[in-house]
């Protein structure tokens, strides 16, 4: 027997966005923007850096293992028992978390394909039957992820809105798909992104859905500014959750994270700024994209993805925008070597872009 199982030995690792460090000293520059992953363009929440500057001196303690006081908090923003919240290092802490805990022999998984990165790493990493739902017109197709149903189906992932395509699905689509999941079958629920997505009149707010068998993943990496954090959390039925803490890693996330976590949801101020810029600014991108005949998706994120004729163009064109400063993300890694996600970021940054892109073309 090897020591190494196979579908650990083949698999192919996340790679990350690249690093502004690293392209100002490889390319030589002073100045570089970051418009590759997603991150709040405004920094961190201002009452969460407050919040971590007060907890400096307590570092040499461990962190509430439970994490009562975020836990507390977010039930009471949310309206639900503590004993229906979760938290974790990013949603992906969790999801790693709830794949340990739920799966067992023959169980399998299902999910659209060339959704999220982090997650199909994740998943073929238990060595699990796997079916991978290919989209549909960049979107999620809930019919066809309910036709792979079936006697092992253990666990169901959707990422809404999506990443990288930034669709969404609806809630007549969800309400359609949901009367085909069993009882026995975990739907995950990833709504990194909802903050933005809050505004859309179809978009199915997971808080409204409290079944038993759902478990709703957000995070504080994107609208609250703290990626650098690792912070997720989640709601569920109180016998998921109470098994999930059984099994979480102990001592995370960090007391830093948890910190700043609760000042985080304080920071109105700075949410609604948060929301603001993206709406303005994406509006403002989408247009001028469409000016220089770009083709692109519409997206209910804080990030917008464009479609090109080849890889090979795709591939010129991030390359072309990296030699200026600016970092974008192709998605080859994702599944979509044709297609270019960029992040929304301050006003001066997407002006650059825009500027660079529309020169390159």
């Amino acid at each position: 027997m090897p020591l190494v199982p196979s579908y650990i030995k083949n698999l192919a690792s996340y790679k990350p966005g690249l690093r502004i460090d690293d392209i100002k000293r490889d390319k030589g520059l002073d100045r570089v923007i970051k418009l590759a992953s997603n991150e709040n363009s405004l920094g961190p929440a201002p009452l969460a850096i407050a919040a971590i500057e007060s907890a400096m001196q307590k570092v040499n303690r461990y962190p509430d293992a439970f994490g009562m006081a975020l836990r507390t908090k977010l039930a009471k923003k949310f309206d639900v028992k503590i004993e229906n919240v979760i938290i974790g290092a990013g949603s992906e802490g969790i999801i790693s978390n709830i794949l340990r805990t739920f799966l067992l022999g023959d169980d399998e998984i299902v999910a659209a394909a060339d959704s999220f990165i982090g997650f199909r790493v994740l998943a073929n990493a238990t060595g699990r039957s796997i079916h991978w739902v290919p989209m549909k017109n960049h979107r999620i197709d809930l019919g066809d992820i309910a036709e792979k149903i079936n006697d092992y189906t253990k666990i169901i992932y959707i990422a809404n809105p999506d990443n990288p395509m930034g669709t969404y699905i609806t809630k007549e689509e969800f309400d359609k798909f949901y009367a085909h999941v069993p009882e026995r079958v975990l739907v995950i629920l990833d709504e990194a992104y909802f903050e933005f997505a809050t505004n859309i009149k179809e978009y199915p707010d997971s808080m409204k859905y409290r079944y038993d068998n759902v478990i709703t993943l957000r995070t504080f990496s994107k609208a609250y500014g703290l990626a650098g954090l690792r912070i997720g959390y989640g709601f569920s039925h109180e016998t998921l959750i109470s098994n999930l803490l059984k099994v979480k890693v102990p001592f995370e996330p960090s007391y830093f994270a948890q910190v700043a976590g609760c000042a985080a949801l304080d920071d109105n101020e700075f949410m609604e700024k948060t929301i603001e810029l993206n709406k303005n600014e994406m509006s403002k991108i989408e247009s001028r994209i469409d000016e220089l005949g770009v083709t692109r998706i519409p997206s209910a994120t804080n990030f917008v993805t464009t479609f090109w004729e080849s890889e090979e163009k795709a591939k010129s064109i991030a390359e072309k925008l990296l030699d200026e400063g600016i970092i974008v993300r192709q998605l080859n890694a994702f599944g979509w070597p044709e297609y270019i996600r960029i992040s929304i970021g301050l006003e001066h940054e997407n002006d650059q872009f825009i500027q660079t892109l529309a020169s390159i073309i």
